[in-house]
């Protein structure tokens, strides 16, 4: 089995000046494109999840936006596969997990954003459907939430988020040590 790195909703809304900027999200875009770098040195399989807003009153990832497009510092090169989808979990109503299984893939190492989100929705189905998961927990980002009357300030949302991926659904790790053991 071969290992794959999922790279997820990397995209311009994210960062500083998009519709939805998320607390990190630079630096969770540099370590990520770190990963990329590693994979693309190994000639490993690299998979770049987009997402596209379709739901009505939907305020980011609006099609035909540039706050759409991956960000520049983890774009797509020819030959790398780009998924494209709807809703927070990279496997719904996608071409992702033929994808994976095509090409035998049994893990895959994750990065990508928003941590609450998406990648905790796809971290947790990709254990669902039986793939081993590393998840580099510095090149990923989120953002404040509330619930209740109670502000959750973005630190505590990714410390509480990672906390329960860790263990059974995912190894979360820093991308320094996940590159060093690739």
């Amino acid at each position: 089995m071969h290992t794959a790195l999922l790279l997820i909703d990397i995209q311009n809304d994210y960062f500083p000046g998009g519709a939805m900027e998320l607390v990190g999200s630079a630096e969770a875009g540099q370590r990520a494109a770190t990963l990329l770098a590693a994979f693309r040195r190994k000639q490993w399989p690299v998979v770049h999840v987009q997402h596209l807003s379709t739901r009505p009153g939907a305020t980011f990832f609006l099609p035909d936006t540039p706050g759409v497009a991956i960000h520049d510092c983890v774009a797509p090169r020819p030959g790398e596969t780009v998924v494209r989808k709807h809703f927070p979990n990279c496997f719904r109503e996608t071409t992702l997990l033929e994808h994976l299984r095509g090409r035998q893939i049994g893990s895959l190492v994750i990065a990508g954003m928003m941590t609450h989100m998406c990648v905790d929705t796809s971290v947790r189905a990709a254990f669902d459907l039986g793939f081993g998961c590393q998840l580099a927990h510095d090149a990923c980002a989120t953002r404040a939430l509330a619930f209740g009357g109670v502000a959750v300030a973005a630190a505590d949302v990714q410390a509480a988020f990672l906390a329960a991926l860790n263990g059974l659904f995912a190894r979360v790790r820093p991308t320094a040590e996940i590159c060093a053991e690739l």
